[in-house]
């Protein structure tokens, strides 16, 4: 399957007393390249989550981000900073010894000093599975996003290609008449001078004006990418390296092609192909 570079996904799973929400973007990119931000207690797994994304995507850009909220209706677990509460304890107490006929401390007042009750950190072994689950079913749906999107320019793509070969059909057929008007301006040009000349040196020089200004080479190889390029959105691999490889083949035949034109028609269709080439050349930048 031929697949974009493009796309976004979002997985939600449930974790111990949280809720985990993993987003993925992509872009084209000449290479696997990622932006990952984790919470600094998840970075352990880093190397993990690169390889998932390793087995699954070839090529692109990925912004990948992790972000996890506490679930309202599971009460977070509690910790205790017991260092704190025993100098608050002793502070208050040496504060007693000066306040004769205080009342003894509560030790609900203590809890409620800043930083003696904190919300207890989940563990990484607690929170390395469904992390990992939820990136897993992110990936694969953005491989999903990016294959459906790659079916689609691999259509505009097929498009083009049939595009293509009808204008190199349609100048490989003007051939012989585009040759015969070149000889006909030939001998115009001639008798337009007045001077006589040998008939056999006029073929010699028509051939040798009709060989710089053949194009059948031209248009034979652009038949032969064409077939090639077509077998390459056939594999259903990552190809857009080879593609964008020939493209530039096709652009090479099409400035050849301008170039050798001695008929505005000719020139015409050589302006229109490259066209197709450069709109074909935009389309393969986002395949992988």
């Amino acid at each position: 399957m031929i697949r974009s570079m493009t796309g976004f996904a979002r997985s939600e799973s449930r974790g111990p007393g949280c809720l985990l929400l993993w987003e993925l973007r992509s872009v084209n990119h000449r290479y696997l390249e990622m932006q990952l931000r984790l919470p600094d207690s998840l970075r352990p797994l880093e190397a993990q989550i690169r390889q998932l994304l390793g087995e699954e995507l070839g090529r692109g850009r990925i912004e990948a981000s992790l972000s996890l909220r506490r679930v309202d209706d599971e009460p977070a677990p509690l910790k205790l900073n017991l260092p704190l509460a025993r100098q608050l304890i002793e502070q208050a107490g040496e504060l007693a010894k000066a306040m004769p006929g205080a009342a003894p401390m509560n030790p609900l007042e203590v809890m409620k000093w800043p930083g003696v009750l904190e919300q207890a950190e989940l563990s990484l072994a607690e929170l390395a599975p469904p992390v990992l689950d939820g990136f897993r079913q992110a990936v694969v749906e953005i491989s999903a996003v990016r294959g459906r999107e790659g079916e689609r320019l691999a259509a505009l793509l097929l498009v083009r290609c049939d595009d293509i070969a009808t204008l190199v059909a349609a100048v490989r057929a003007r051939l012989p008449e585009v040759l015969a008007k070149i000889r006909d301006r030939l001998r115009e040009r001639v008798e337009a001078l007045g001077a006589s000349l040998d008939p056999a040196r006029l073929e010699q020089e028509l051939a040798i004006l009709a060989q710089k200004m053949d194009v059948s080479e031209e248009l034979d190889r652009l038949d032969s990418h064409l077939v090639e390029f077509r077998q390459a959105l056939a594999e259903g691999k990552p190809v857009g390296r080879r593609l964008d490889f020939l493209v530039q083949e096709f652009n090479r035949e099409a400035n050849t092609l301008a170039s050798k034109s001695a008929d505005p028609l000719t020139t015409s269709q050589a302006v229109d192909l490259k066209v197709l080439i450069e709109q074909m050349r935009e389309q393969i930048q986002n395949i992988e």
